[in-house]
């Protein structure tokens, strides 16, 4: 006896993913580091600012994971297909994953040439740095502005905007290097501001990797404990017992669980399969982060005939 029942509700919204709700602010973003970029390489250049450079290179990487972000947007609302049931909705989440790799390389980077300006100095204009640098921070205000709430409800945001939000710090860093060295001329505040950007991307990018390689390994999502979720589904009356229970993320806000539910018989003939799967759905929807499931429903002794892989 089994029976599968799935409510086809996620935490996406009726036209895509999750992310896809803020396609336009990402555009904005990205229109605005562009921008930045370009203004910040050729201010680093003339001012001959590590500093101001560096936070150009990494508005450079901000630009390159904000387009994956919205390049994966359009291919995770793509509709699925036969062999994609899920469609390509975890592209997002390889693109978070791709922003990570991105945001190391840039932090590696940064701390070489820090460490390299410290054996051999350069000569740093500060006043250009101070004007440059100041038209970096307020971009990247604008930015995480625009990107602050999505980022709570998506690992594709958070990636684009964890990488704005190191700029932004980074920028910090660049004015008081360039206010240091024009009121004191000590030209090693520079190379400082290098270290400080470069140890400020590291940590966050590795927070974002773990969140992300929790979804690429399918690990149960963070606010849905399996050990509550299986007291509560064996609190329900008639329920005696629940195995292959399983819970994961097909990309950020689409959250699923499936479970092998075992029922006495006779309660099952008292309230009929609907109704209990009706619970079941209800003991989930009311008390946990899941209203994406799965559940069979099975006699005792059922899970003795089903194939060793199934478990």
């Amino acid at each position: 006896m089994g029976a599968g029942h799935d409510h086809g509700h996620t935490h996406a919204p009726a036209g895509g993913t999750a992310t896809a709700a803020y396609r336009g602010r990402l555009r904005v973003a990205l229109s605005i580091t562009l921008t930045v970029m370009v203004v910040e390489i050729v201010g680093g250049v003339v001012a001959d600012s590590l500093a101001l450079v560096a936070d150009s290179a990494h508005m450079a990487t901000d630009a390159l994971g904000l387009g994956m972000a919205l390049l994966a947007i359009h291919f995770a609302n793509l509709p699925p297909s036969g062999n994609r049931t899920f469609g390509l909705a975890r592209a997002e989440i390889l693109a978070a994953l791709a922003n990570c790799l991105l945001l190391l390389g840039v932090g590696g980077y940064v701390l070489y040439e820090a460490i390299h300006r410290f054996v051999t100095p350069a000569d740093t204009e500060g006043g250009l740095t101070i004007v440059f640098g100041a038209i970096g921070l307020v971009a990247n205000m604008i930015s995480l502005t625009l990107l602050m709430r999505g980022q709570k409800e998506s690992l594709n945001v958070r990636g684009a905007f964890l990488e704005v939000a190191a700029d932004a710090l980074g920028s910090v860093a660049v004015l008081i290097s360039a206010t240091v060295i024009l009121t004191t001329g000590w030209q090693t505040a520079d190379p400082i501001a290098s270290l400080v950007i470069g140890l400020m991307i590291v940590p966050r990018t590795f927070k974002l990797l773990r969140e992300t390689l929790d979804v690429l390994l399918e690990a149960a999502p963070k606010d849905v404990d399996i050990s509550e979720v299986r007291a509560h589904i064996l609190a329900l009356d008639g329920v005696e017992d629940i195995h292959d229970l399983h819970a994961w993320t097909i990309t950020s806000g689409m959250p699923v669980l499936s479970a092998h539910v075992v029922v006495r018989s006779d309660v099952l003939s008292a309230i009929g399969h609907e109704k209990m799967l009706h619970e079941l759905q209800g003991c989930l929807g009311d008390h946990f982060d899941v209203e994406h499931c799965t559940f069979q429903l099975e006699p005792s002794g059922h899970a003795e005939h089903e194939a060793r892989l199934c478990h």
